[in-house]
């Protein structure tokens, strides 16, 4: 028989527990952070997200007082940097970014995954939202996308248009322009971003897409040039430039986005002392302005709303991948 005292004490102990437990937590919030923050980037050192991450950490370094130190860790599809971020301790000491490519993409590309999205990982804060833009060579015969849509239709794998990786947001974004215009076109992936735009500006492939983080250096030079923003809205760093279906084209959207996440288990309320931090830094002018001026859109989201974007992405491209048949396995 259980005594009815017993049972009632163990309780309150059990309730003094929880109690103990999120006052901690709270403690542990108020005190972060106590040393310094890494910031993991599955992104080559250079690239528009690694630079994004050095504007961050600046502003999150002054505001904690605290050294904020970016480690580049790319290849392997984002395996290095997530496997290596899953394993340290959940203090909110360490931290990662991610876009739609590791969390969205890689689920519906690999059989094998070594890392849950939603299992190992907590979102914390959105950090950009961005579009792509359709680019041919400057010196090149083709001059608005309606000559290249023509191109591409005249002859099957005629055209071709790179990649950094297959099932990468580029090559899906390709494959998704391909089918809007019911053409059969040569995907070409490479290694690196780089090399993907020098091949576009010297006319060794026909077009790719990109981002003003990625090719702008060869959009300034004048070697590459810009026929649409793939997206239902025009770019706020090149609002000269029409969206596809205003430049004569299908009405295809191709978003993308990066988010900053910590290891599941970090305390909730260090989490959101994080969000805060973040958020206040996005909000400041000269952030918003240096973003806008990579044609990306600060995205002052919150852990759920980057969850949400997780799981819409995931349905979209398991569609994608499915129609395309995509595989790296």
């Amino acid at each position: 028989m259980i005594d009815r005292r017993s049972f009632t004490l163990g309780g309150t102990a059990v309730g003094l527990l929880a109690a103990c437990g999120a006052q901690a937590q709270s403690v542990a919030a108020d005190g972060f952070p106590a040393s310094a923050v890494r910031i993991t980037n599955p992104f080559p050192a250079g690239s528009g997200p690694d630079v994004v991450s050095r504007w961050l950490g600046e502003k999150l370094g002054k505001a904690w007082s605290q050294p904020v130190v970016i480690h580049n860790r790319p290849g392997s599809s984002g395996f290095v940097a997530l496997q290596s971020v899953k394993q340290v301790p959940a203090t909110g000491h360490d931290l990662f970014l991610a876009a739609a490519d590791h969390m969205a993409i890689n689920p519906a590309l690999f059989k094998k995954l070594p890392y849950s999205p939603t299992a190992d990982f907590v979102p914390v804060s959105g950090l950009y939202r961005t579009s792509f833009l359709v680019l041919v060579s400057a010196n090149g015969p083709i001059r608005t996308l309606p000559e290249l849509v023509a191109y591409a239709r005249s002859g099957e794998n005629k055209a071709t248009y790179g990649s950094q990786a297959v099932g990468s947001p580029l090559h899906l974004g390709g494959a998704q322009i391909e089918a809007a215009i019911q053409a059969r076109m040569l995907h070409v992936p490479f290694k690196e971003t780089s090399a993907l735009y020098q091949s576009v500006a010297n006319g060794e492939i026909t077009w790719a897409l990109g981002s003003l983080g990625s090719a702008g250096a060869l959009i300034q030079a004048g070697r590459l040039r810009v026929l649409a923003v793939a997206d239902t809205q025009r770019s706020a760093a090149m609002p000269e430039v029409p969206t596809m279906a205003e430049a004569g084209g299908p009405a295809v959207s191709v978003p993308t986005w990066v988010a900053l996440f910590a290891p599941a288990g970090t305390p909730p309320p260090v989490v959101s002392r994080i969000r805060e931090a973040v958020h206040a830094a996005l909000d400041t002018p000269d952030l918003r302005s240096k973003l806008i001026g990579f044609g990306f859109l600060p995205a002052i989201a919150s852990g759920a709303e980057v969850a949400d974007w997780i799981r819409s992405d995931q349905r979209h491209y398991a569609a994608l991948i499915k129609q395309t048949g995509a595989t790296v396995d």
